[in-house]
């Protein structure tokens, strides 16, 4: 007898063999929500695409931002000579400013000899006589420090008639705005014989009289360090028409004040 020996197993779908295709492996394409995919593929085109606009922009910002640098530092050289320009101004300026003041300090000082020989003559007792004015260097306030006042002083030597004289002209110096009250002092003051004219002759019968005895002093005083802008009316009674004109020609002009 015959037996069938019949395999079932190979019938099921699961035995059943993939068709080869002629490209040796079969590219099914998907089915269903392709929705993940559209995205993908947008994402993945724009993104590029994105990128490459941001960089286009980003150059041209560079280049834009390169060429205010530029500008800037350009401006910033420039701004720099002016700064350097009104810099050397200024320093011309302060250097003029400080030359004019130097130059007014010192005419603001001037003691004019006319002016201070005639307060002499207006305060001098009729009994006092002068002999000599010396004017005095000024002293400094320490080794090569200049001194607190340039003007200097004034010594007197004369003679007088008495000690109370010398005394009286002491007092009337004491009041004159161009010496220091505080400083006007008698140095020396003693008594001498008085000095005889030289065309007096002797007497026929020999006698000599013996001249009367005055006093010979010697005064010294500080010239006042107050300017010469604040004694105009001084100035002006003993005269000193230039000096006056020339202080309020300043006054006017704002370089001494009033």
């Amino acid at each position: 007898m015959y037996s069938l020996d019949v395999n079932f197993l190979k019938d099921r779908p699961a035995y059943q063999k993939k068709p080869e295709g002629k490209g040796g492996i079969a590219f099914k394409f998907p089915t269903g929500d392709l929705t993940l995919v559209y995205v993908g593929v947008a994402v993945g085109v724009g993104l590029p695409a994105l990128l490459g606009v941001s960089w286009w922009l980003l150059q041209g910002k560079i280049v834009e931002l390169e060429g205010t640098v530029a500008q800037l530092d350009q401006e910033n050289k420039r701004l720099d000579t002016e700064i350097g320009n009104l810099n050397k101004i200024k320093a011309e300026t302060k250097s003029v400013k400080e030359e004019t003041q130097a130059l007014v300090t010192v005419f603001d000082q001037i003691r004019p000899w006319s002016a201070m020989l005639q307060d002499l003559r207006d305060r001098i007792p009729t009994a006092v006589q002068i002999e000599n004015i010396k004017q005095l260097p000024p002293i400094p306030v320490a080794k090569g420090e200049p001194a607190n006042n340039p003007a200097g002083g004034l010594e007197i030597t004369g003679l007088a008639r008495s000690f109370n004289d010398v005394n009286d002209f002491l007092l009337s110096l004491q009041q004159s705005r161009f010496l220091k009250p505080t400083e006007s002092r008698i140095l020396t003051a003693t008594l001498v014989d008085a000095p005889l004219k030289a065309d007096v002759s002797k007497p026929p019968n020999g006698v000599v009289i013996k001249p009367p005895q005055v006093v010979k002093y010697t005064i010294q005083s500080t010239m006042s360090d107050v300017p010469a802008s604040e004694l105009i009316q001084e100035l002006e009674k003993k005269g000193t028409v230039g000096l006056v004109a020339r202080i309020r020609s300043m006054q006017q002009t704002g370089v001494i004040l009033k």
